[in-house]
């Protein structure tokens, strides 16, 4: 098969490529396992933290991707929850131990023995890839290949971050950053929540103007004062000064949910900007994301399909990996990006 190694962490830039794609041995499927056919895997910021040593992976090489349609071609011994070419999914989220405390309590995003797909075990930049039978998703009917892709990570980490914000009807949402899990809210958010205005910060005139098409209330830059003081903000930033803006346009109570596994650290002095009375005082909150449970996965998907949320896409083929990447970090994009198997 042809796949995409990252041997070592490095920049992706026009001067350089740490991706190198080439042939390789088609993986088998081990107890429990299923062989998939690849079919499209989404572009994550989370690969940018890979490759640029933000969160490493444990072993090189590695093949990155974590945002993955496919079709079973082949079974493991012990595997038969799915038929022979039937479509599925694989997210972030590749295993957990099932066992431990966080487990018992259906908080398998925090398993310590959490394994990611396409950083700690391969991933989908790929014709195939192996997985644990246990931890892929049906993929409903209604979604094509290359809009269900973002769903996987983009869309089910956006599920659980407006679950975790605690939003109700009517109060006033804001999003820091609005690329693929960022237009993907804002949908959400005008099915749920239909009577709650939305104000959205990014960082180009493009995005905000995509977001006010998408239905956002207002749009601006990150330190531009919105017309309200906000009940809740999601922040999918790689940076600080986002957040440091989003804690002071909180109401008093209001929380900020920071969706990102890393934050850059050439900005951290920003941090140095925060002041206890103007960004925490009065109650504000500030929780983290961490990871997806497989729920959130397979209730996003339903909900997906059920009121017809749309990724807005720019697809690549699986040879162009590392020109998605650069267009990712360069912030040139409407939605999110997709790897195709065209090669």
């Amino acid at each position: 098969m042809k796949a995409q190694f990252l041997r070592q962490c490095g920049d992706i830039s026009n001067q350089s490529n740490p991706l190198e794609f080439c042939e390789t041995e088609t993986p088998e499927p081990g107890r429990g396992e299923i062989l998939l056919r690849v079919r499209a895997c989404g572009v994550c910021h989370t690969e940018l933290d890979e490759i640029e040593g933000r969160t490493p992976p444990p072993i090189f090489p590695v093949i990155l991707g974590h945002q993955v349609v496919a079709e079973v071609a082949a079974q493991g011994t012990d595997a038969t929850k799915y038929r022979l070419g039937e479509r599925v999914g694989v997210a972030w989220i590749y295993s957990a131990c099932g066992k431990c405390e966080f487990c018992r309590q259906d908080l398998e995003n925090l398993c310590p023995e959490f394994c990611a797909t396409g950083r700690d075990v391969n991933g989908g930049y790929a014709e195939y890839m192996v997985a644990r039978e246990d931890f892929v998703h049906p993929i409903p009917g209604g979604l094509s290949d290359i809009q269900a892709a973002p769903l996987l990570c983009a869309g089910a980490i956006g599920y659980r971050s407006l679950h975790l914000s605690g939003l109700d009807n009517g109060r006033i949402l804001g999003l820091t950053g609005f690329g693929g899990s960022g237009h993907l809210v804002l949908q959400m958010v005008r099915h749920r929540f239909p009577e709650s205005p939305v104000f959205v910060f990014a960082r180009s005139r493009a995005q905000q103007q995509f977001a006010l098409e998408l239905g956002a209330t207002w749009a601006g830059k990150s330190d531009d004062p919105p017309p309200e003081l906000m009940h809740a903000v999601i922040d999918t930033t790689p940076a600080w000064k986002p957040v440091i803006d989003a804690l002071e346009f909180l109401r008093p109570g209001g929380r900020l949910v920071i969706n990102a596994i890393r934050k850059e650290r050439q900005d951290q002095e920003q941090l140095l900007r925060l002041e206890y009375e103007k960004h925490l005082w009065l109650e504000k909150e500030v929780k983290s994301v961490a990871n997806v449970c497989r729920s959130d996965v397979r209730e996003f998907l339903v909900m997906a399909a059920e009121i017809g949320i749309e990724p807005e896409v720019e697809c690549y083929s699986l040879s162009r990996a590392d020109v998605a990447l650069r267009a990712l970090k360069d912030g040139a994009f409407r939605g999110a990006k997709v790897l195709t198997m065209g090669l």
